[in-house]
């Protein structure tokens, strides 16, 4: 069977709000998000941490995790430290959310763990480049 946030297409399990994103659709999902394909629900996680590290000061990967995935509905700490070891990103470290070599292992142990299977390394791939496309020289959704 496969898990929720596959069927949604959005592998970060992102919740439904007001914030839209490119290549965001309309969701049957009365919690969570649906996207146009894998790559575009990848994106918008890159997107996701990039904005609590800008706006929210956020600096680490543990700091991102916690409020990400907040105690009230998940075991963070232990989230916390599933992603460290699977990603090898030290969830205590300054984390630059525009370094390919830190995020890309980062949300594919975030997919794993919220989707239970590998995420696929051409989707993460295709989400940080339309990322990396926008981010590098303005700040679009």
């Amino acid at each position: 069977m496969t898990s929720r946030g596959l069927r949604n297409r959005n592998p970060g399990n992102i919740r439904r709000s007001t914030t839209r994103y490119k290549g965001e659709v309309e969701s049957v999902d009365r919690a969570f998000k649906s996207f146009e394909n894998l790559a575009y629900g990848y994106r918008a996680m890159f997107v996701l941490l990039h904005t609590y590290r800008l706006k929210h000061g956020l600096r680490t990967a543990a700091e991102m995790l916690r409020r990400y995935a907040p105690p009230v509905e998940n075991q963070t700490e232990a989230y916390i430290r599933s992603v460290e070891l699977i990603s090898g990103v030290p969830a205590d470290e300054p984390l630059d959310t525009l370094c390919a070599e830190q995020m890309m292992p980062l949300v594919s142990a975030m997919s794993r763990i919220e989707n239970g299977v590998c995420a696929s390394p051409g989707d993460v791939m295709r989400g940080w480049e339309m990322f990396a496309d926008d981010y590098s020289s303005s700040s679009a959704k």
